[in-house]
């Protein structure tokens, strides 16, 4: 079995499209498709279910899905090991801090490419044009990216919570409704300050603000708290840490979620992208 093999696997599955998965590699698709059933021969089961609408992971994918990144992190340290040194990779994030990039951090200090990360703060639009002038090695981004001067890789899904005022009818409730919410109560920031998200808490949302955004997420959350029917949705990780005394936070029932991506530059080498998104993971 070779390693290479194992590459082309998760590329397919990072992106559940052949074509796609053949652009990232700098292949032609045949060649993507024949390593994906050499495979399949090796280990003798079906790691995709493939139709001309669709590729998903089978069950056997999924597992294998979960062994061959871990495979791909043990052939990296081993370079690393044997000389590669350990270098400063600068991250492009919104201002949240989560569990998850806190977990990250950690994995990719001690992970497959040790690294010693450094964390720049800065606005969506300005964490992907520094990706591409190659100011950042990776960035952050909550919400669809149009792969067009970048690599896109969605790496981890989000649920969202309802943020309301303390006083509001659902602030005490284990989860809400999306119809026990007033549509004319929903918030959202504007589309400027951070688009992907923007656009993501729209698509997961069948209705849209009733009046127009209110500015930056800190205008946002100040007409929450001073309006018992208002509310808005908002990624669930570090949602308890980051809000005031005067909001609560409600998970959905049934739950909705958001996708969050790591963007690197094209150039970035495809051992990189697979730790880095390893890293940032479920």
């Amino acid at each position: 079995m070779e390693l290479r093999a194992l590459h082309h696997f998760v590329t397919v599955a990072e992106e559940l499209q052949f074509g796609r998965a053949a652009a990232r590699l700098n292949i032609v698709q045949s060649a993507v498709s024949q390593q994906i059933a050499r495979l399949e021969r090796e280990l003798g089961v079906r790691l995709l279910d493939r139709s001309s609408r669709h590729v998903r992971l089978t069950p056997a994918g999924e597992r294998v899905l979960v062994a061959a990144r871990d495979t791909l992190a043990s052939a990296a340290r081993v370079r690393v090991v044997a000389g590669e040194p350990a270098a400063v990779l600068r991250i492009g994030t919104a201002p949240w801090g989560t569990r998850r990039l806190d977990r990250a951090l950690d994995r990719l200090r001690e992970g497959e490419r040790p690294a010693e990360p450094r964390l720049v703060d800065l606005p969506e639009a300005d964490r992907l044009a520094a990706v591409h002038d190659g100011a950042l090695d990776l960035a952050l981004v909550r919400g669809a990216v149009a792969p067009t001067t970048a690599r896109v890789v969605r790496t981890w899904s989000e649920p969202l919570h309802a943020v309301v005022a303390r006083d509001h009818p659902a602030a005490d409730a284990p989860a809400v409704a999306l119809r026990r919410l007033d549509p004319r109560g929903l918030r959202l920031p504007a589309r400027e300050s951070d688009q992907p998200l923007h656009d993501a808490l729209l698509a997961a949302l069948p209705l849209a603000p009733h009046r127009p955004p209110s500015g930056d997420l800190s205008n946002v959350l100040f007409e929450v708290g001073r309006d018992p029917d208002a509310w808005t949705p908002r990624p669930a990780d570090g949602l308890a840490a980051a809000l005031p005394a005067r909001l609560r936070h409600v998970p959905f029932d049934p739950p909705l979620s958001v996708d969050g991506h790591v963007v690197t530059s094209l150039a970035t080498p495809e051992p990189c992208v697979a730790s880095y998104a390893a890293a940032f993971a479920d």
